[in-house]
This record gives structure tokens, sequence and C-alpha cells, in this order.
């Protein structure tokens, strides 16, 4: 009898720790993921109304850090996707393992739509505006409308980010409420958080970085961050 338990106890006890593992990982990208992408928001500059290119370019072309904070948001995003597959795995052994498959697929296609679009707002739109802002008066016209157009491909990004982020975070909202191991609210502020950021993504495709577009945005933005931050902390003491 004693020969027949051993084995079991060990392979609990592994998985246990296996648990404890995962759990703590999660809690360490998803806080440090969650505070990456607000700082790197923090100091995005944004005195100016984003919809007005003229006035956004030149402010653009004054700062002197975009191309870091830029950087601060991708890892930011990054890490946040990586505690949503780590999420995502251990929602796999409960009732919503199908949910939280089709969850890890989106939190990995948003990550790559957001790695874009970092390439054409952290990079390419500030090349452009830079050459604009030094450029003498008679080839300022033709250096702007390339930089308008940039800002198109920018506001398209953008929008599918917040899209897929947005469904992306809905269903692991409906994961977590599905499965009974996890905290009720967990899930409920997942929705709150996901549902309109998801509707930002459509506004923001059909108007650009409108005020409608950023005053649905930036509260369902910093509602996520919360979520980020509540469930890096809710895993660190959840014992499985």
């Amino acid at each position: 009898m004693v020969q027949v338990l051993c084995p079991a106890i060990e392979s609990f006890e592994a998985d246990r720790m296996q648990t404890k593992s995962s759990n703590c990982a999660l809690s360490v990208v998803a806080i440090s993921g969650a505070v990456l992408l607000f700082v790197g928001t923090y100091f995005h500059p944004m005195s100016t109304d984003p919809n007005a290119a003229s006035a956004a370019f030149a402010e653009y072309a004054a700062d002197h850090h975009w191309v870091a904070t830029h950087l601060l948001q991708l890892c930011g995003f990054a890490l946040m996707t990586a505690a949503l597959v780590l999420l995502s795995r251990l929602l796999a052994g409960g009732a919503a393992a199908t949910l939280a498959a089709v969850g890890m697929a989106g939190a990995i296609a948003g990550l790559a739509v957001a790695t874009a679009l970092q390439a054409v707002d952290g990079v390419a739109l500030k090349a452009v505006v830079d050459a604009w802002a030094a450029a003498p008066e008679q080839e300022k016209a033709g250096l702007f409308h390339a930089a308008f157009a940039v800002r198109q491909i920018e506001i398209g990004l953008s929008a599918m980010t917040s899209l897929l982020s947005g469904v992306t975070v809905t269903l692991f909202g409906a994961a977590l409420l599905i499965d009974r191991r996890f905290a009720r609210w967990l899930g409920v502020l997942a929705i709150a958080g996901g549902i309109p950021t998801a509707i930002a993504g459509i506004v923001i495709a059909h108007s650009g970085f409108s005020a409608l577009a950023m005053s649905i945005n930036m509260p369902a933005n910093i509602l996520l961050l919360c979520w980020m931050i509540g469930l890096g902390i809710w895993t660190w003491r959840w014992r499985g």
C-alpha cells in the first residue's frame, strides 16, 4: 500500500509545485507588464488633439523620448500577453478550457498587431514627423502628406489592436466566470474593461483618434490595467 501511495503523493506534490510556479510567473508578468504599459503611456505626449494632425505632429517631433516610450508600451503589452498565455494554461483543466484556448489565440494575434502598431507609430511616424519639422518650407507639404499617410496606417493598426484586445479579454472574463476556481470579480472586471475596449476599436476605425474614441478607450484601458494587476495579485495568493 505504501509503495502505491508514494508515487501518487510525489505526483501530487510535483503538480502542486508546478501550479505554484505558474502562478508566480503569471503574477510577475501581469503586474510588471501593466506597470510598464502605464509608464510608457504616462510619458507619451498627449497635450494636443491627436486628430489635429499638424499640432500632433509638431508635438511628436519635439518629444525626445518618443521611441523609448513606445518600446516601453510594447514590452508592457508583451508581458501582459504572456500573462494571458499562462492564464489559459491554468484554465485548460477546467470547464472553460475551450474559451481559454480561443483567448490565448486572440492574445497572440493581438501581440502581433500591437508590434506592428509600435513599429509604425513608435519608429516610422517619428522619423517622418522629424523630417517634416526640420524641412525647409517648400518641402514641408510633401512630408506632411507622407506623415499623414503613416498616421492612417497607425489608426488602422490601433483600431485592430483595441478590437482584438477587447474581444480577447472579454473571452477570458467569460472563462473566469465559468471556472469556479477563480474569484468572480476577476471575470466581471475583465468583461467590464474588454467590451468598451473592443467598442473603442470600432470607433477608432470609423473616426480615428476622435474625442469619442478617446473617451471610450482611455477609461477602458484603465480598467484593463486594473484587471491585470488584480489578476496578478490574486494568482500570487491562489493555492490552486
